[in-house]
């Protein structure tokens, strides 16, 4: 079984998240992309918009009705409220699913911060990798993170991925209700107003 981690704050999730999950699924065969909300983001330290609950509801109501794409409270708070850090949740994964080939979903970006990454050597060593990037991006700035051949033959592209929006775009787009949902489907956008979410 072919499994993608596609972590992230989700605040809210997007159309441009269905988009990433639905473009890994096919080019890499996945059986399953899961979408895992990060309860504390270790690299944001002003937190997420909406609660934990909140965002994992969401991302419920954005997968439901696609096939292989599923959410997943993998990465849900900590009980003693420490940070989430991607290496303890994919090993968490792999105990769930200790036959499954698992890939970790991720921005050119976010991917080129890697060394800044709670044990990124066991990361780069341990799991496959698809980083997503986007139009543009220069494919090989991803030699400045120095990985071994064995690192880097874990790492998937796929390149020139057009994504459509940002949350930091829906959430300043909420007050327009035409703008907003050409970005949230219609599910997402009425949990939104119906629990008053991101000053609606």
């Amino acid at each position: 079984m072919r499994v993608g981690l596609f972590g992230g704050t989700f605040d809210p999730p997007h159309l441009g998240h269905l988009a990433v999950a639905r473009a890994v699924r096919d080019r890499f065969a996945l059986d399953c992309v899961l979408l895992a909300p990060a309860g504390v983001q270790p690299l944001k330290p002003g937190g997420a918009h909406a609660s934990f609950a909140d965002r994992l509801r969401m991302v419920e109501l954005l997968c439901d009705g696609w096939a292989g794409i599923e959410a997943s409270a993998i990465d849900a708070p900590r009980p003693d409220g420490e940070p989430n850090f991607t290496v303890d949740t994919v090993q968490r994964l792999w105990a769930e699913l200790p036959a499954a080939e698992i890939f970790v979903v991720v921005g050119a970006d976010a991917f080129l911060g890697i060394r800044e990454w709670k044990r990124p050597e066991e990361l780069l060593r341990c799991w496959r990798w698809i980083v997503v990037s986007r139009p543009g991006f220069d494919v090989s700035a991803l030699n400045s993170l120095g990985l071994t051949p064995e690192q880097r033959a874990n790492v998937e592209i796929l390149s020139d991925f057009a994504n459509p929006a940002s949350a930091t775009e829906i959430r300043d787009r909420l007050g327009d209700d035409e703008a907003a949902a050409e970005l949230v489907p219609a599910k997402v956008l009425e949990y939104i107003k119906t629990h008053h979410l991101y000053g609606t």
